[in-house]
């Protein structure tokens, strides 16, 4: 027996006088309203209803029971209301995950943004550079940097990520400009643990792919100690260009060896599990953030009136429009 079906059945009845007249409300056989009623009436040992020839009646026990089954089946619709509307319109609590530096820097900004847009939205953001379990931990999406394995998650590009090498004007004044990968052997620079923390650098480039392994005093897990160790002129360091574009445009950081970059490309994803709809506040939020990064992203506009370091005769040449 399905309890709330009977007890709507039962409800019906009691409100409509009738087997008949439920039956036609509920669109089922006659016969199976009176059976949902006798399977809950058996179901809770007590007659609720008194059957006559032209009407029926509630009992004491029935009237009790019908007064409760009213505010449950009222409760139920409720919140099945509330369900849909949770997945036609965003509103409710997002929770969004996203890495440290990024978070800090382009993330909050734009979750602060989606949220004056979509007021009935509240966002419980959370930053780390560890892989989050989206089921396990109850977010509806990471953001994520890098290059995605095979997995049962969805995922949206919102933006590519490019990497560039880059050092203060202070280091290369001196140290030197390198004018090839292979040069890079020869300075300092910053290394980024990750993973299994390799010292290899993997670039491609308009010699083809290339790896050269580099040394220096500095080795960390932060893209922004990355660069604020390049800033004051510690090492040359390889990064994302979303964490150093504000610096690449002052002129406080210079683009190195230009036209070589990151073995594989990078994207920026917005990854949620699969389901057969994804709810509107996600939906909303994800199509909030492809405009706002884009295949153009705000943090690559340096490219356009930088000045890259690597000139032949070791000067700083202009970038090409």
């Amino acid at each position: 027996m399905d309890r709330f079906v009977a007890m709507e059945a039962f409800v019906r009845v009691a409100e409509r006088g009738g087997f008949t007249a439920a039956a036609h409300d509920l669109r089922i056989s006659r016969a199976m309203v009176s059976r949902h009623v006798q399977d809950l009436e058996a179901h809770l040992g007590a007659r609720l209803l008194n059957r006559t020839t032209r009407k029926v009646h509630l009992t004491e026990a029935g009237q009790v029971y019908y007064e409760r089954s009213t505010t449950l089946l009222a409760e139920l619709a409720a919140a099945e209301g509330e369900v849909g509307e949770l997945h036609s319109r965003p509103r409710g609590t997002l929770r969004v995950n996203g890495p440290v530096v990024f978070g800090a820097m382009h993330l909050a900004a734009a979750v602060a943004d989606y949220m004056v847009a979509f007021p009935e939205v509240s966002v419980e953001l959370t930053l780390t550079d560890r892989v989050v379990d989206l089921v396990e931990e109850g977010f509806d999406t990471t953001i994520r940097i890098g290059r995605l394995s095979d997995s049962s998650m969805i995922a949206r590009r919102l933006a590519p990520v490019g990497l560039v090498v880059v050092a203060a004007p202070a280091y290369l004044a001196r140290h030197g400009v390198p004018l090839a990968p292979a040069d890079l052997a020869q300075h300092r620079c910053i290394r980024y643990m990750f993973g299994d923390g390799s010292d290899v650098w993997h670039m491609v480039g308009p010699d083809g792919p290339t790896s050269v392994r580099v040394s220096g005093q500095l080795r960390t897990n932060n893209g922004d100690a990355m660069r604020i160790a390049a800033l004051r002129g510690i090492a040359i360091a390889v990064v994302p260009s979303f964490i150093v574009s504000d610096a690449l445009s002052s002129g406080a950081l210079v683009p190195l060896l230009r036209g070589w970059g990151g073995e594989v490309e990078l994207g920026l994803y917005a990854v949620y599990a699969p389901g057969r709809n994804p709810s509107a506040k996600l939906r909303s939020f994800i199509d909030f953030l492809v405009p706002r990064f884009g295949e153009q992203p705000a943090w690559d506009r340096w490219r356009a009136t930088a000045t890259w370091a690597g000139a032949v005769d070791g000067s700083v040449a202009p970038a090409a429009p």
